[in-house]
C-alpha cells in the first residue's frame, strides 16, 4: 500500500503582498514566474492553494519555511 503523500497549503491572509508571495514561491520552490504567479493568484482569489506535495517530513520542511517567510501554511493529507 503506497503511503499517502501529504501536501504544503499556503493560505491568503491581509499582510503579504501579492508580489512577495510569488516572490517567496520562485525563490523557496524555484517555480517559473508564470508557475508562482498562477499560485499566487490561487491564494488571493480562493483564500489557499496547494504548493508543494510528497512525505509528511518533506512537507513540514516546507511548511517551516513559508513561515519563515513569513507566509500562512499548513500542512494536509492529499486528497
Amino acid at each position: 500500500m503506497a503511503q499517502t503523500p501529504w501536501v504544503t497549503i499556503v493560505w491568503d491572509d491581509p499582510v503579504n503582498l501579492m508580489s512577495y508571495v510569488a516572490h517567496v514561491f520562485t525563490q523557496y520552490f524555484n517555480y517559473s514566474k508564470a508557475k508562482a504567479q498562477r499560485l499566487m493568484m490561487e491564494v488571493h482569489t480562493q483564500g489557499k492553494a496547494v504548493v508543494s506535495s510528497g512525505t509528511r517530513e518533506e512537507m513540514e520542511r516546507d511548511v517551516a519555511a513559508m513561515h519563515d517567510f513569513g507566509l500562512w501554511a499548513t500542512l494536509d493529507r492529499s486528497e
